[in-house]
């Protein structure tokens, strides 16, 4: 069964009661949730919309890595709360933020149009002669992802790496003090808040896969919620939707998240959805990496395939160490 809403279309009769969004008080969140609130605007005007902010865990706690933290609605589970409790009545997130698993009584209504979902190398300005495979060894290569660390130990063993927190602009204050001689970031987040003019060089698949869901705003609301789900229905983007229906399919069955280095890339090709994952030790000493390709009208058995393939080749292996060792 599939994690989406599937309440049948129906023309929006208007609405004079409010339309309360919840949104992450970040600048990047609050960028993301103005679009939809244009969007949603845009396809029915004079929609009176409001805006409620929260802190999530993930934002008050800025001096442990992520991976430490742990995982579970890190991002995420502070709106599902307003929404649970009737405070709100549609969250915006980050899709990569949200956990494969909803609470009970929410449902993923809509997954909008998908900006460029690769990630980016970013350098501080005495470094942009440089592109990643050319950087002397020991240059300080800042992330806070795992997916991201053990693909770039994999590939370039001979730079360094440091976990870097913060939103995205005090990431970007963090290289030009120089305490970081780069930084990968997503191609999206970049572009969102007009920082496109930093990127030095974008990833290839081949080299970086990307967190599953990234570049894709994940509207999420209660599940019978007719009302919500007919408004927030046109901004719903066909391909988006199936690739990360894809990909949320092959983490969920890969039971992984933030602690666990999981990458994907996928591509809708006419009859076809191509989706290729990636499941890594913690040091990039071990990859395993393959793809399956399906129809895009089932995505979810695309990407529990897919995941399934990879448990054949030892990804089962790979991620019960990694969980054995977040216990020690």
């Amino acid at each position: 069964m599939s994690e989406l809403a599937s309440t049948p279309w129906q023309p929006s009769a208007g609405a004079a009661q409010p339309v309360r969004i919840a949104s992450r008080k970040s600048e990047l969140a609050l960028a993301q949730t103005y679009w939809v609130m244009g969007q949603l605007q845009a396809h029915h005007p004079g929609l009176p919309l409001e805006l409620h902010t929260l802190s999530t865990q993930g934002d008050i706690i800025l001096d442990v890595a992520l991976a430490k933290i742990g995982d579970k609605g890190l991002f995420t589970k502070e709106l599902e709360v307003s929404l649970l409790n009737g405070s709100s009545d549609l969250a915006v997130h980050s899709l990569k933020d949200l956990p494969t698993r909803l609470p009970e009584g929410l449902v993923l209504g809509a997954i909008t149009q998908r900006e460029d979902p690769l990630d980016a190398l970013v350098l501080r300005e005495e470094l942009r002669g440089y592109q990643l495979a050319t950087l002397p060894a020991g240059t300080v290569i800042g992330t806070s992802s795992l997916r991201r660390l053990a693909q770039l130990r994999h590939a370039f063993p001979h730079l360094q790496f440091k976990n870097v927190r913060g939103n995205l602009n005090t990431r970007l204050a963090k290289l030009d003090r120089g305490e970081y001689d780069g930084l990968i970031l997503a191609v999206a987040g970049l572009k969102r808040l007009g920082q496109e003019q930093r990127i030095h060089e974008v990833l290839d698949p081949s080299v970086s896969l990307y967190a599953v869901g990234q570049g894709s705003l994940g509207i999420e609301c209660r599940q019978g919620d007719e009302r919500i789900l007919e408004l927030i229905r046109p901004l719903a983007d066909a391909e988006a939707t199936a690739r990360c229906l894809a990909e949320r399919a092959f983490l969920r069955a890969l039971e992984g998240g933030c602690q666990v280095p999981i990458g994907v890339h996928s591509q809708v090709q006419g009859e076809e959805l191509h989706l290729t994952g990636m499941v890594a030790d913690l040091e990039g000493r071990q990859l395993i990496r393959d793809t399956q390709t399906g129809s895009p009208a089932d995505p979810e058995a695309v990407g529990t395939a897919l995941a399934e393939k990879l448990k054949q080749q030892g990804a089962d292996e790979i991620l019960q160490a990694i969980f054995a060792q977040a216990r020690r």
